[in-house]
């Protein structure tokens, strides 16, 4: 990571939905890198964390919430877009409003993060790692919002790399599932069973670290992690 914090200071990076899940894992593996971690959520992180609430789904405020913390900060090396929901069904039984926020907070918010944070990134030849997920590569039925959600996630991430060449890093990152609480709130017939292959979000939360290490030029274009007997790879 390039600093572009202050004086004493480890490099910054922001983190939405860094309260839990992988985003609460990148927020400890920042700090322990030495790094300064920041938070877009709606519900504070643990440990004190600099964090601004925000809910991703309001495009605009989002992009307000990044430029206010970044400039608090005095700038960003990173921005890691680890925020994501779900809320899996046929298409005809999802509420419309509810598949309407899951596109909103996996795509269009990430966008609009990535959006606000440039000039900061710019200046610093900072590094954005986008969150997709092996569902935005592959279909499975029952997920229409989630799938075109991250499927648009890789195409906004690999047109921003082609776009940002030679002035920001842009990593994608593909993960599989996590032993996280995202499938907590789901019904029985969503949720992973008792010997389901899940990855430690601390392992994908390496990943990123390892991306957002790189030196102004290199970049770690793409990454999937995910657990080695995981069902949703290839």
């Amino acid at each position: 990571m390039t600093s572009s914090a202050a004086p004493g200071a480890g490099p910054t990076v922001l983190i939405t939905g860094g309260s839990s899940g992988l985003g609460a894992a990148v927020v400890t593996a920042v700090a322990k890198a030495g790094g300064r971690p920041l938070v877009l959520d709606r519900q504070a992180p643990v440990g004190g964390v600099s964090w601004v609430e925000c809910d991703l789904a309001d495009t605009r405020a989002a992009e307000e919430a990044t430029r206010r913390i970044a400039a608090e900060a005095g700038g960003l090396a990173g921005v890691v877009t680890a925020a994501g929901v779900d809320v899996p069904g046929k298409l005809a039984d999802v509420d419309g409003a509810a598949w309407d926020r899951i596109v909103a907070v996996n795509l269009l918010g990430t966008a609009a993060v990535v959006r606000a944070a440039l000039p900061y990134l710019e200046r610093s030849r900072g590094t954005v790692v986008t969150v997709a997920s092996t569902l935005g590569i592959k279909a499975v039925s029952d997920a229409t919002a989630y799938c075109a959600a991250k499927f648009g996630v890789v195409g906004f991430t690999r047109a921003l790399a082609a776009e940002l060449a030679g002035r920001v890093g842009v990593t994608l990152l593909i993960p599989g599932g996590m032993r996280t609480a995202f499938f907590d709130d789901r019904d029985a017939e969503y949720k992973p069973g008792p010997d389901a292959n899940l990855n430690d979000p601390a392992d994908t939360a390496a990943a990123v670290m390892f991306a957002l290490s790189q030196p102004p030029g290199c970049a770690v274009r793409e990454l999937v992690v995910c657990a080695e007997r995981e069902t949703s790879w290839p």
